[in-house]
This record gives structure tokens, C-alpha cells and sequence, in this order.
């Protein structure tokens, strides 16, 4: 009987600590498709919140040419409800599934020339595909940046950091209110997502693909290959022509707001969706307008409308060079 129960404590440890497929560590929990008080409740990041460490139910995407925000630093990701993925319909958005939630983390270090002391993240910004629409929300950090809070209203948040060069920088960052929000995400009434169009995603990562990777992953299906994307360029690749990196720039910072069906249509008559023609993009008509409203901030006058309280010096020193040229 002995010599039976040592067995039996033998084969149970051994099966314990075998290399057995069949146990897998503890999975993350589901993301929570609906806004609660506090960000932590929607499970999008794990351990630390602070250390912004992404959940195995999402995934992490970059784009070619980014939207400027004050010069913050911005992490994104989606989170696919489970067993979905995003269909292809074209060089734009591709069709999310329902309950999607999309996510974008603003935040600055406190001295680009060493990330080890740290940063100060501001905001995170939140859209949920609820019902067909697309829903949005804000959730504002905390001082001491262990969760962040639900806040509609939008507020103001004093910042410093010190750039590349050594050089020390301040601003008001404005936190948008929802209203704020639906004004860029808005087209047609209706509010929709602005970055993850395909064309954004379409370029190389560290030797890999993004639309590939994401194919490949099964979180892209109705496509087979990046190849079949158009891709804008980014608008720091001295390599593109300027027209195209100024095209790019434009897309990303301004289209969500000059389109047919954007909040500026009917204050003007510019299209500048990277897809529109140059001809019925209205650049060279306007193109005296564009230079004074990107050349100085004045609130309610300068472009963007919002979203911005600095000029992005090197983004308007591109544009402008594009206008001269034309």
C-alpha cells in the first residue's frame, strides 16, 4: 500500500511540473467593452497601470505619419472582442467589429534625453463600437498616475519636459471635453475613428509589415497581402517627394476636419483626404488661407481648430515649403 501511494505522489508531481501543452498560464481577463469609472476596470493594460503594459487581448499599432498633439507621446491599441477580427474594405477603416474598443495613451517624458526619469501621462482617450456607433470617452490620470477617472468635461493640465536638444518646454495641455471629441470624430454626424485607416498602417516596423503582421495574426482578414494597401509616407521621409509628405500631413492633422461631411465643410471648401486629387483638393486656391492659419496660434482662428494649443514648427515649415512650391 505504501509502495502504491509513493507512486501515485510521484506520478502527481511529475505531473504538476511537466511541460504539458495542455496547462497554460492564467489568460488575462476579457477587455470591458463599456466605459466604467476608472480605466483600470476595462482590463486593457496589466500589472503596474502606469507602465502601460498592453493586455494579450489587445494589440499595439503605429502609424506612418502621426496626428501632432503639443509634441505628447502617444500609444495606441485595439482590443478585438474575442474570436473577431477587422475586415478589409479598402485603403481606409477597415469594418471593426462590435464592441471593438480603441485606445490612445497621451503622455510626456520628463526628459527626452533619459527615459529613465520617467514620464507624466495625461490622458487616455477612449472609442467603443456600442450598438453599430462608435461612442467616445476620456479618462483623465491621476497625480499620483495610478488609474485614471472618467471625465467628459475636458480640462487644462500644466506640463514640462525637456526635448532632445536640452531644452525645456511648457504648455497648457487642453484634455479634450466629449463635445470636442465628436468635433474631429465626427463625419456626416456621425463619429467614427481617425488613425487606423489601412494606408496609415501600410509600412515597416522593425523590418515587419504591420498590415502583414496583423494579417498574419488573423486580427485583418479579407486581404492576403499589404500590397493590395495604397500607404501614405511619413512626413519626415526626406526620400518621399514633398508633395507626398505634405499630402500625408495634411491627411492625418486635417482631412478628419476638411471632408465632405467633416465640421469644417461648410466654412470651406478644402478636401484634404490623402485620396482626393490635387485638383479638387482646393490646396492652391486656399493656399494663402492654409499659411495664416498654420503660421501663428491664435484660439478659434489658427488650424487645428483644437486639439493644440503650440505651432508644430516642423510640421508647418513642410507645409509651408509645399504651398511656396506651388
Amino acid at each position: 500500500m505504501k509502495k502504491y501511494l509513493a507512486i501515485l505522489l510521484i506520478a502527481l508531481l511529475w505531473s504538476c511540473n511537466s511541460d504539458d501543452d495542455s496547462i497554460s498560464p492564467a489568460e488575462d481577463p476579457l477587455v470591458v467593452a463599456e466605459f466604467r469609472t476608472n480605466l483600470s476596470e476595462l482590463n486593457l493594460f496589466t500589472g503596474n497601470l502606469a507602465d502601460l503594459n498592453i493586455s494579450s487581448r489587445a494589440f499595439e499599432y503605429n502609424l506612418n505619419t502621426p496626428l501632432f498633439s503639443d509634441y505628447a507621446h502617444k500609444q495606441r491599441l485595439i482590443a478585438l472582442p474575442e474570436n473577431t477580427a477587422m475586415t478589409y474594405n479598402g485603403d481606409g477603416l477597415p469594418v471593426f467589429p462590435e464592441n471593438t474598443v480603441i485606445a490612445k495613451t497621451f503622455f510626456y517624458n520628463a526628459d527626452e534625453r533619459d527615459l529613465t526619469l520617467g514620464r507624466t501621462i495625461i490622458e487616455t482617450r477612449i472609442l467603443i463600437k456600442i450598438n453599430g456607433d462608435w461612442v467616445t470617452g476620456d479618462y483623465k490620470w491621476n497625480d499620483n498616475q495610478t488609474d485614471a477617472v472618467l471625465d467628459l468635461n475636458g480640462s487644462t493640465v500644466p506640463i514640462t519636459w525637456i526635448n532632445a536638444d536640452g531644452i525645456s518646454n511648457s504648455t497648457n495641455y487642453e484634455i479634450p471635453s466629449n463635445t470636442d471629441c465628436f468635433t474631429c470624430h465626427s463625419t456626416f454626424d456621425n463619429a467614427t475613428p481617425i488613425g487606423p485607416k489601412l494606408r496609415n498602417l501600410n509600412f515597416e516596423i522593425n523590418g515587419s509589415n504591420q498590415l502583414d503582421d496583423l494579417i498574419s495574426n488573423s486580427n485583418l482578414t479579407g486581404i492576403s497581402s499589404s500590397s493590395e494597401v495604397s500607404a501614405v509616407v511619413n512626413w519626415e521621409d526626406t526620400s518621399a517627394t514633398l508633395e507626398a509628405r505634405a499630402r500625408s500631413y495634411f491627411d492625418i492633422n486635417c482631412a478628419h476636419c476638411h471632408i465632405p461631411g467633416g465640421f469644417c465643410e461648410d466654412q470651406s471648401t478644402l478636401d484634404l483626404a490623402f485620396e482626393t486629387s490635387y485638383e479638387d483638393s482646393q490646396i492652391f486656391e486656399r493656399r494663402n488661407s492654409i499659411s495664416n492659419r498654420i503660421s501663428i496660434y491664435n484660439e478659434g482662428f489658427s488650424m487645428p481648430f483644437i486639439g493644440t494649443t503650440l505651432i508644430h514648427t516642423q510640421g508647418r515649415d513642410l507645409l509651408q515649403e509645399y504651398l511656396d512650391s506651388l
